[in-house]
């Protein structure tokens, strides 16, 4: 039962709009001596439903945390620490990683973690299982094969030593090898089959995923704040794709917590006593990458001179309202190690400097609108941006304010707003169909450089390379920072990269992508995983 009385699942969206449009108003808190509470229900508002609860989208990365177990950790130093993997060590020449498992651990299904079941995870991602897992490991990635039960070796073609961080991320979620042979695709889609603290009970599409304990649970990662069994008995993760309605549904007690705060609430949330949590994810943040194989940008003082255009930080100030972290970076988070605050730091305002390079290029007319033209061209960009998913609300507002910076140079920006289901099938991801793309990675380090920037062949076609800008010496580069055992090395390495990519004004930044919660304090002990921000509920409980 739940630990207090709930209503009606989430009511009509109208009453809810209307709660929210009551103003302010602070929450009941907890007596002082409030007790924790073994069971009941938390109903979590989250903005995007994903296609499954396991794939290589940050939203799904969120979902399968709560089901599947990982081989590692991170700490609140983003360290790695013991999950599935008690411990691990390497060969002196990198080349070798054997991991010691966790003895007595059962998938859900009954069947025992093994080694084995473990190698055959890491080949099902390889074989495209998990595309963006892949992609973490392709070109390191050779094999693994289990030596015994509980000992599993991977063998990788060149050295990774940040290999224990990177599998921390929800991507590498180890599934039921059983479950993988012998359901469904679908069946494995809805409800995979792990060893995580919850089930999959079912998925209600279009509302909500109803998550149910695993009594049997035995596998908490180190950092967790307790052992055993989930303290709640059910979370019912609901699908509330508009923010305000969001809101509304946890200050009327329709949700326990709620996902992505609107930098207009934040504040507000906290002042009335809701529990506030915010994580800057590691890795590229939300940025504009330039086209450099056709259009206007691929010659660099247009590149430039667009940058120069931009006061960013002005515009994600106004906008962010001191919730939304300015980054200038293009390449990599502020919160990501490696990362570059030189490069960070070019580009800003500067007019004069932006005309010069437009004049210089041969951008010298003007048209009736004052865009720039050059031989009867018009300086017309398209920016496409996913809305609602990639890009919420907030970061639509910022990007409309590009779109009226960039006037002032010459620039015509044309936005273009691209639902998730053409996102996801692949518009705007051709040369010939945007100048600019905006989106992010997350990552636990600057390695994402080589998931961004990696060049492109017709044998090992990159389509995450935004900027379709290869370049054999960045690549290397990339490449020897991967490999380097020593972190100080290791990062200065990145941020070389960093600041070639700043020096061609390849990309820039725009603000740091943010994994909020708000959440009622009635309900403790909801926490932020260290790879990628997500809501952690297994060590959540009610008190009353």
């Amino acid at each position: 039962m739940p630990a207090r009385p709930r209503r009606t699942v989430l009511a009509a969206s109208a009453a809810l709009l209307l709660a929210g449009c009551a103003g302010s108003s602070a929450v009941q808190q907890p007596a002082a001596d409030a007790q924790r509470v073994n069971g009941g229900t938390v109903v979590y508002g989250h903005q995007q439903e994903p296609a499954c609860v396991f794939g290589g989208w940050i939203e799904q990365a969120y979902l399968s945390t709560q089901v599947l177990d990982a081989l590692t950790s991170l700490d609140e130093d983003r360290v790695a620490v013991p999950w599935l993997a008690q411990s691990w060590e390497t060969s002196a020449d990198g080349l070798t990683w054997t991991f010691h498992l966790r003895p007595g651990v059962e998938f859900t299904d009954g069947t025992a973690l093994t080694a084995g079941a473990v190698a055959y995870n890491f080949d099902y991602w390889m074989g495209g299982g998990n595309t963006t897992a892949k992609v973490w490991l392709e070109g390191y990635y050779e094999s693994a094969a289990a030596l015994d039960d509980l000992t599993l070796q991977v063998h990788l073609s060149k050295p990774y030593p940040r290999l224990a961080e990177n599998l921390a991320q929800g991507y590498s979620g180890i599934q039921s090898q059983q479950a993988l042979q012998t359901r469904t695709k679908e069946q494995n889609c809805e409800a995979p089959i792990g060893s995580g603290a919850f089930v999959v009970e079912r998925w209600d599409r279009g509302e909500q995923i109803v998550l149910r304990r695993n009594d049997n649970y035995t596998s908490p990662p180190a950092n967790a704040k307790h052992t055993g069994p989930a303290y709640v008995q059910e979370v019912r993760w609901k699908f509330i794709a508009d923010a305000t309605t969001r809101v509304a549904s946890l200050r009327s007690g329709e949700t326990d917590a709620i996902y992505d705060v609107p930098a207009v609430d934040y504040d507000d949330l906290g002042a009335d006593g809701y529990t506030d949590l915010k994580y800057v994810t590691g890795g590229r943040p939300q940025q504009l990458a330039f086209n450099t194989r056709q259009g206007p940008f691929t010659d660099e003082k247009v590149r430039k001179a667009f940058a120069y255009s931009l006061d960013r930080r002005s515009l994600v100030e106004t906008i962010g309202r001191g919730v939304i972290p300015y980054e200038g970076n293009g390449a990599v988070s502020q919160s990501t190690p490696g990362y570059s605050q030189a490069a960070a730091d070019a580009y800003d305002l500067d007019l004069d400097t932006a005309n010069r390079l437009l004049d210089e290029a041969g951008w010298t007319g003007r048209d009736a609108d004052g865009t720039r033209t050059k031989d009867g061209e018009r300086l017309s960009v398209v920016l496409p941006y996913n809305s609602g998913t990639i890009i919420n609300a907030d970061g639509a507002s910022i990007l409309q304010g590009v779109q009226e910076q960039a006037k002032a140079t010459g620039f015509a920006v044309d936005l273009v707003t691209v639902p998730p289901s053409g996102f996801f099938s692949g518009q705007y991801t051709k040369p010939d169909e945007r100048d600019i793309a905006t989106g992010y990675w997350t990552a636990v380090t600057a390695g994402i450089l080589w998931v961004n920037w990696r060049p492109a062949t017709q044998e090992w076609p990159n389509g995450n390379n935004a900027a379709f800008f290869d370049d054999d010496g960045l690549a290397d580069l990339i490449d020897r920072a991967n490999q380097t055992a020593d972190v100080e090395a290791q990062n200065a390495l990145y941020e070389q990269a960093q600041e070639y990519i700043a020096d061609h004004a390849l990309a820039i930044g725009l603000f740091d992508r943010l994994s909020t919660l708000a959440v009622n304090p009635e309900l403790r002990d909801v926490w932020q995983e260290n790879a990628q921000g997500g809501p952690v509920f297994y060590d959540a409980h009610f008190v009353r």
